[in-house]
């Protein structure tokens, strides 16, 4: 066979391969067959040495065209194939790769659990800012101005100008403001919880925090007495810790709440073997002063309030023994949840 007849058949040869190439394997068959050291096309121009001289350069400049050819053949097969795998080409015998699901945090967790607890008391849920004034912190909740929350070491001040009406700015110590700007934006019944974030200047340790969580409820109409405020912690604190749990009221005092008390439980939930009470939160009716200072009748309307730290709670529950741990962002600490 003429040379030129096998550079020919070469040609369609290849062209006729690299077209059918479906794969990668595939191309780098055609790859191999056609244009690796072995391969046909240079097998072919090993043969230019058998050429007559008068035809050795006709011959060497159609090699060239062949070698060229195949060439362009074999990049057109790879950009149609590379082509194809960025417009969605998905191999759907390859394993996907595991996402890992996310959840909600601790303190989130339990406190979206009290919440509920108190919604099906007939509580709604009330918010409020985090940065407050003098007046909503703890002028309006019976706080005296020679009250040591009040100081400066304790608490957090923002620098920035006053409110003419309502004095300093700070960051909120407690969500009690929460409540009273409920009564002061709407008339009695009111029937709130008040859960959020809290501000303290505490020395950081194991058990405390300069921020921390809190759920306060509120509790105003006619009527309203001590026995309901008993009931109602009574039935919280059985659903939350179960119904074994024992609770008792003892005498204490907070300046915007009187008759107050604090509260201590009794349960196998609270995982203390050889102790029996343990103080859980604080409560009691709502002091008259402060109905002066939200414009209720005092003569007509009484109240209850109370208020309980959400960590605490969580660590009593799952054994933690480091407030600092829920805020390390630590997976470690956090899957276990």
């Amino acid at each position: 066979m003429d040379i030129f007849e096998q550079i020919a058949g070469l040609e369609s040869e290849a062209a006729r391969a690299l077209d059918a190439v479906a794969d990668t394997k595939g191309l780098e068959e055609a790859r191999l067959r056609f244009l690796s050291r072995k391969g046909a096309v240079p097998a072919l121009m090993e043969r230019l040495k058998e050429v007559p001289n008068e035809r050795k350069r006709e011959v060497g400049q159609r090699l060239n065209e062949l070698k060229n050819r195949v060439q362009s053949l074999f990049d057109a097969a790879k950009e149609r194939l590379e082509a194809a795998a960025d417009e969605g080409g998905v191999d759907a015998t390859l394993p996907g790769r595991p996402v890992p699901d996310g959840h909600l945090h601790l303190i989130t967790q339990v406190t979206d659990r009290i919440v509920s607890i108190f919604r099906r008391l007939g509580f709604a849920i009330a918010e409020g800012p985090d940065v407050e004034t003098e007046w909503h912190n703890f002028d309006a909740l019976n706080t005296p101005p020679d009250h040591p929350a009040r100081n400066e070491q304790d608490t957090f001040y923002l620098d920035r100008p006053a409110d003419p009406k309502h004095g300093r700015f700070l960051l909120r110590t407690q969500t009690s403001p929460v409540q009273i700007r409920v009564m002061r934006s709407q008339p009695p019944p009111v029937r709130v919880i008040c859960p959020g974030r809290c501000y303290r200047r505490d020395e950081i340790d194991a058990t405390h925090s300069s921020s921390f969580h809190q759920v306060e409820g509120l509790c105003v109409d006619r009527g309203v007495s001590l026995a309901d405020l008993k009931g109602t912690l009574e039935f919280f604190f059985q659903e939350l810790l179960g119904p074994g749990t024992r609770m008792r009221f003892r005498p204490h005092f907070f300046p915007f709440t009187e008759p107050s008390f604090e509260v201590d439980l009794s349960s196998e939930s609270l995982g203390r073997p050889g102790k029996d009470w343990l103080e859980i939160a604080g409560c009691g009716m709502v002091d008259p002063a402060v109905f002066d200072a939200v414009g209720y009748d005092a003569e007509a309307f009484t109240g209850y309030a109370f208020g309980l730290g959400v960590e605490r709670i969580v660590m009593i529950l799952h054994g933690i023994p480091d407030i600092r741990l829920f805020e390390q962002n630590d997976l470690r600490f956090l899957r276990q949840f």
